[in-house]
């Protein structure tokens, strides 16, 4: 073989070895890829798996706090404090008088910012130094006309404050003195009155779970000085089915153990009996007036009779407790069924899971006179309440016996540390469901979006899984903002009587099902001069640029503004019923309007928002500097409920429209962004909108 030859061998071996590295790298490479794959893979299955056994360790741990709970609900019962009628007073605290931006002089112009624009010879100065005067002038008599209808508003709403505060301490004042009036009929044993103060401390009471039932009906019988009730007690699915939850890996899914059904029904009769004797201590201890020798207490369920196929009170428990003898009791040391059925010579049934009843005791309708009831299934007492007048405890027990009749578990808390709650409710449902907290206003004005911002605290606060605002009256938009996407629920007036007639209950609005006309509430802060009745909002507006723009609003049917009065500007800073206006703005907001969306013409659907640059501060400027621009929507507090973005300027324009608010269907107003410029400043603009400017 030659030198050559061999030459080119070697090459052609050099390049076989070349590649079989290559290929070696890369079927190690891509080894390694498949390794750690794997091991990602497995990474993923172990914390699958751990995620799944502390899932089901966490389910088994609330299981075994449920059940411990409900045994020791007469204990932990105890512990809870007394009912004093002091809790039932109302302060007379009224907030002082806000003026809000009334309370700011509106600034007077200053001579020295209105130099002579212009003139190279005497005459030109001459004429530049009246023209120099004449805007001085027009801007101060427009600042002083401003500060002469501030003072007016001021003293307007001075009036409106005082008059409310008024109001609601007289209605404070009715309200203590009726519990005065109850203190003393149960001193004087008015049965009315005594069932009414003792329904009154157990709706208040803190010592039950917050998902046990309270309905009540009752009598009082003055002779024997005795107390006939009958009481709601749980039902069988207050005890839950299951003992633990494993999670088992081969089937990937969680399997439940059952709680066995002797050790079930055992601890139910353990419920039931606790649930009857801390009802009768709770009733002994808010006895300061000694009205109670002896309690008479049916305990039953609301549930479908097996017997007849009809929903029913199915009575469960029943005794008779007199006051001597049941105040030798130790409850936090007793055995609950053998102190009910013994000690006490009650009734409890043998097997309440299956809605074995026994032989009730005396009932409330036993008793001579009339007798009171505090449920859903109380009898038509002639016309439907108007909700307006209704006592605010007994609106509270209204809407509390409505999530009951929408098939929840629902109680009014107590008149005091409530956190903001008036009425717990529990929703069953397995997906949907979960703890709910309602706040009732029953108010004639608008309820502002303070109220709104509030609940959803108290929905944080309390770990609830929805809150829901009922009110007699109704919602401005600034709340359904606010709402939007929260777990919050808003119920009008309106919506809230079709609810009561769909679920068997009864309730109007003002006389004959009308509404009257908005007053201010006793309860609802002072409304606004100028909107009477309404909540309002201030839109902020920022934007990034020092170019001086004027910031305008034009109330519209459709592209068309609804008159030349309803296009608010500079010259023009208010429409005709006061429903838009100019505003001082608050920093970071350049400019601010305030709108009373719920006082905007009837014939309007839009409420149009546009930017101008003011040709007389910055004659040669565009709007290209004009960036980073929003709109903070704000509460009449001036919390901020949500921010609106805008579209930027561009090069050449000098006015730009904004955006839209734009009625719906419903009442409410959507922000539907802008965008369009116009090289021809504000005059072009507003002229696409009808108006002509001369």
């Amino acid at each position: 073989m030659s030198r050559r030859s061999a030459g080119l061998v070697g090459v052609w071996a050099e390049m076989q070895r070349q590649q079989q590295r290559l290929a070696a790298a890369e079927a190690q490479r891509q080894r390694a890829e498949v390794q750690l794959a794997q091991r990602r893979h497995n990474q993923a299955v172990r914390e699958y798996k751990e995620q799944r056994h502390a899932e089901a360790r966490r389910r088994t741990e609330e299981l075994e706090a449920r059940v411990e709970a409900l045994r020791q609900v007469l204990v932990t019962g105890c512990q809870a404090p007394a009912f004093e009628v002091s809790a039932m007073l109302r302060g007379l605290d009224v907030p002082p008088f806000d003026p809000g931006a009334l309370a700011w002089p509106i600034p007077m112009p200053d001579p020295a910012h209105y130099p002579a624009q212009g003139g190279w010879t005497a005459h030109q100065r001459e004429r530049a130094q009246a023209e120099a005067r004449a805007r001085f002038e027009h801007d101060w008599h427009t600042a002083q006309a401003a500060e002469a209808q501030r003072q007016r508003q001021l003293g307007e709403r001075q009036r409106e404050y005082e008059r409310w505060a008024e109001d609601r301490r007289a209605e404070v004042r009715r309200h203590n003195d009726g519990v005065g009036e109850v203190t003393e009929g149960v001193r004087r044993r008015e049965p009315e009155a005594v069932v009414e103060y003792f329904t009154g401390a157990l709706y208040a009471s803190t010592a039950w779970p917050v998902d046990f039932p309270r309905q009540i009906s009752a009598a009082y019988d003055p002779a024997v000085r005795q107390l006939v009730l009958e009481w709601e007690l749980p039902p069988y699915a207050v005890v839950p089915e299951a003992k633990s939850v494993r999670y088992v890996v081969g089937e990937d899914r969680d399997r439940e153990t059952a709680l066995p059904v002797t050790r079930r029904r055992t601890l139910y009769r353990e419920v039931l009996a606790q649930c009857v004797l801390l009802t009768l201590r709770e009733l002994y201890r808010a006895d300061a007036y000694g009205a109670l020798e002896s309690v008479a207490l049916n305990g039953f369920v609301d549930e479908i009779d097996p017997a007849t196929g009809r929903r029913a009170r199915i009575v469960l428990a029943t005794v008779m407790a007199p006051r001597a003898l049941f105040a030798g009791l130790r409850l936090d040391q007793v055995d609950p069924v053998s102190c009910l059925t013994e000690a006490l010579r009650g009734q409890l049934a043998a097997r309440p899971d299956q809605l074995t009843a026994v032989r009730p005791g005396r009932r409330p309708d036993d008793v001579g006179g009339g007798v009171v009831t505090h449920d859903d299934q109380a009898p038509d007492l002639g016309d439907e309440p108007d909700l307006y007048a209704m006592d605010p405890v007994a609106f509270e027990g209204l809407v509390a016996e409505l999530f009951r009749a929408m098939g929840m578990r629902a109680v009014t808390t107590a008149r005091s540390n409530d956190g903001g709650v008036d009425v717990d409710a529990v929703d069953p449902a397995p997906i949907r469901g979960g703890k709910i907290v309602v706040q009732v206003k029953r108010y004639r004005a608008t309820v502002p979006p303070t109220a709104v911002r509030d609940l959803y605290g108290t929905v944080q606060d309390a770990g609830a899984n929805k809150g829901v605002l009922v009110t007699t009256s109704g919602f401005g938009p600034g709340s359904y903002a606010f709402a939007h996407g929260k777990p919050l629920e808003l119920v009008g007036g309106a919506q809230l009587v079709d609810l009561l007639h769909r679920h068997g209950l009864r309730g109007r609005l003002g006389d004959n099902g009308r509404t009257p006309a908005p007053a201010p509430a006793p309860s609802a802060a002072p409304p606004p001069p100028d909107d009477p009745g309404t909540g309002h909002n201030t839109l902020g507006m920022s934007w990034s640029g020092t170019v001086a723009l004027d910031v305008c609003a034009l109330v519209c049917h459709g592209e068309r503004v609804l008159g030349d009065d309803h296009f608010v500007f500079f010259n023009n800073p208010r429409t005709p019923d006061g429903s838009v206006r100019a505003t001082p703005a608050a920093p970071p907001d350049k400019a601010a309007l305030r709108v009373g969306f719920d006082t905007l013409p009837t014939g309007s659907d839009r409420l149009v928002l546009v930017a101008a640059v003011d040709p007389e501060v910055n004659p040669e400027a565009d709007l290209s500097g004009f960036t980073d621009a929003r709109i903070r929507l704000l509460d009449p507090s001036g919390g901020e409920l949500g921010v609106l973005e805008v579209s930027d300027g561009r090069a050449g324009e000098t006015a730009l429209v904004l955006g839209s608010f734009r009625r719906r269907a419903n009442g409410d107003w959507d922000f539907v962004v802008g965008g369009k410029g116009y090289a021809g400043g504000l005059e072009q603009l507003i002229g696409d909108y009808g108006i002509q400017v001369e």
